[in-house]
């Protein structure tokens, strides 16, 4: 299972949000380069990158700051907010992207997503935000009628590396995750599923961990990391053991 350290771009720093709203942003660096070669000395094979603006803008706003942390560390990287074209997406992946992430995309133009999974392999995931069981858009600003399970299923047959959940009115908000909720999700479709929202303490990396069985294969982590709550290295070790048999 593999933990993503969350770098948030709003403005050109790196900042937490609770609940999606921009209005509560709180910066925790002003040096996103900085912050991802902290993240690599901590040992962390992959980053998750959100540009902010853009996943309201709907185009790229803070390209500018991903260049430089793409430039400044070799770990694999995820990057979305405001890629919503086949031009955007080829523009990231040639600079160095690893996998771009699609979410409003994915609901507002899914063959775009279909033809960029079976034309990049392993280098498209779908991102989908889910408020009350269903998915968010536009930046979590549109609460849509689509289920998140029917959303997700849409995508299981295409080449998808994975499926990002988020859950809103957990994110940023340090009140746990909900990993029974998570399972849940995952036991109902055949794409990988990337856990997102309140992680906020080993137990909940660990609750998540006892339920990779069931197809949860990496969870993103921000606040709790930025505010020393969670122990890189202690979460490194719990997500490298072997489960009990």
């Amino acid at each position: 299972m593999i933990l993503y350290p969350a770098i948030d771009l709003k403005d050109g720093a790196c900042v937490r949000l609770l609940r999606g709203d921009m209005a509560s942003a709180k910066v925790f660096s002003t040096d996103p380069a900085a912050q991802a070669r902290q993240f690599a000395e901590a040992g962390f094979s992959w980053l998750h990158v959100v540009d902010l603006n853009g996943a309201f803008a709907g185009r790229s706003v803070n390209g500018e700051a991903v260049r430089a942390i793409r430039a400044a560390v070799d770990l694999r990287m995820q990057l979305g907010g405001g890629i919503r074209d086949r031009d955007a997406i080829e523009e990231w992946l040639e600079i160095g992207i690893d996998r771009v992430v699609l979410g409003t995309a994915a609901l507002r133009d899914p063959d775009l997503v279909r033809r960029a999974a079976a034309d990049h392999p392993g280098a498209i995931a779908v991102g989908i935000d889910a408020r009350n069981g269903h998915a968010a858009i536009e930046g979590w600003a549109e609460t849509t009628e689509v289920p998140v399970v029917d959303l997700a299923r849409h995508f299981e047959d295409c080449g998808v590396a994975a499926l990002i959940y988020t859950d809103i009115a957990r994110d940023g908000a340090l009140t746990g995750c909900d990993a029974a909720g998570v399972a849940d999700l995952a036991q109902q479709i055949w794409l990988p599923v990337i856990a997102s929202g309140g992680v906020s303490a080993l137990a909940d990396i660990a609750a998540l961990k006892a339920h990779e069985a069931d197809g949860i294969a990496g969870i993103i982590c921000g606040r709790a990391l930025y505010d020393g709550r969670i122990d890189p290295q202690a979460a490194l070790r719990l997500l490298s053991e072997t489960p009990p048999c």
